[in-house]
């Protein structure tokens, strides 16, 4: 073997004055190509960099364009589009802390872009406003739920076929803080079960109000049956309610709380029901929740968020046959199998 640095030169192989075959070329940044030209550029091969290996497509600049693979020291790996040496559309990251598959753009993941399909698992969020419109009332003709339109949000090219879905599950408010209840609950609870739908109850929390005391007003008005939804906990705080109660470190306290309160008396984990900007803004300042829990996201945006998504809220304004007005729709985050899994695993038993 030769001592010392060793130095690599380019090798092709020429055809016509053009480059053409297999060659061994180090591009502008030094980095080092093991690939195979056509008609003077770069398609396909592996450069290998300081960080890592990447195998794929290239464009003539010799920038990783196309689909291709990178396997970093460190364990991470990516497969899916480039762009000018960028991560850029759909492709999936496996590292030894995180699965993302969906859509990046420039590098930066944004997650995955929902399709709306007859094989996605719906279902609705209901309060007293699904049965009062100003002084009229109105009833739910539980045998003809159907959801028929998405609302204004949903594009049609996020749309697969004609929407007419089954409603697989149902979440019913049944409380906020310490005194309010929902009239309706009782009825709409027994409805579901009788119809053969899944239903969850839910409680809105209060930043004002006692946790454990809103805790156990939920357990006292609130129905459970083997095979429940989870119960879940409402979080829609504005900063201003955050601040005036001493921060997000005593927000999450409190929601702690309410967590060990339920789930020793349901044996079942809640859920936790935020929005987008809750995620980005506070949610990183509990670990422990992000990590143990799973979350229900209001989210009306194109893509999912990197936390453990079990629903998500796609639309404030959705028709459902059988109900009066606009309703909240909701999709479960996976398909049939992945849904029997969270009705064995996470339900009330």
């Amino acid at each position: 073997m030769p001592q010392g640095e060793l130095s690599l030169k380019n090798i092709f192989h020429w055809q016509q004055q053009k480059r053409e075959g297999k060659c061994i070329v180090r591009d502008s940044q030094s980095r080092i190509i093991i690939g195979y030209f056509h008609n003077d550029t770069l398609v396909s091969g592996i450069r290998i960099d300081s960080l890592g290996t990447y195998a794929g497509q290239f464009d003539r600049h010799m920038q990783a364009n196309g689909h291709g693979s990178y396997q970093q020291a460190n364990g991470t790996y990516y497969e899916g589009h480039w762009e000018k040496d960028r991560r850029q559309g759909f492709g999936f990251s496996v590292s030894p802390s995180a699965l993302k598959a969906g859509q990046w753009k420039k590098d930066r993941f944004l997650g995955e872009r929902m399709l709306y399909t007859t094989e996605r698992i719906y279902g609705i969020d209901i309060s007293r406003y699904q049965h009062e419109k100003g002084r009229k009332r109105y009833g739910i003709d539980w045998r003809r739920l159907r959801i028929t339109h998405l609302g204004r949000r949903i594009s049609e090219q996020r749309i697969n076929g004609e929407v007419d879905y089954p409603i697989s599950f149902v979440y019913i408010k049944s409380t906020e803080g310490i005194s309010i209840n929902n009239r309706y609950f009782a009825t709409d609870y027994q409805s579901c079960h009788q119809h053969g739908i899944r239903v969850g109850a839910y409680h809105f929390f209060s930043t004002k109000q006692d946790p454990e005391a809103q805790a156990n007003h939920f357990l006292k008005q609130t129905r459970f049956r083997k095979g429940d939804m989870p119960p879940m906990l409402d979080v829609e705080p504005s900063d201003a309610q955050i601040a005036q109660m001493g921060g997000a470190e005593a927000l999450f306290k409190h929601i702690r709380i309410w967590l060990k309160v339920v789930e020793q008396k349901t044996s079942t984990r809640p859920i936790l029901y935020v929005n987008q900007r809750f995620v980005n803004t506070y949610l990183n300042a509990a670990p422990d929740l992000k990590q143990n829990y799973h979350f229900w996201i209001a989210r009306y945006g194109e893509y999912k968020p990197d936390i453990h998504l079990a629903l998500w809220q796609l639309s404030a304004d959705g028709i459902v046959r059988g109900i009066q007005g606009a309703v909240d729709l909701n999709v479960f985050n996976g398909y049939q199998g992945q849904w029997d899994e969270f009705l064995r695993e996470e339900t009330v038993q």
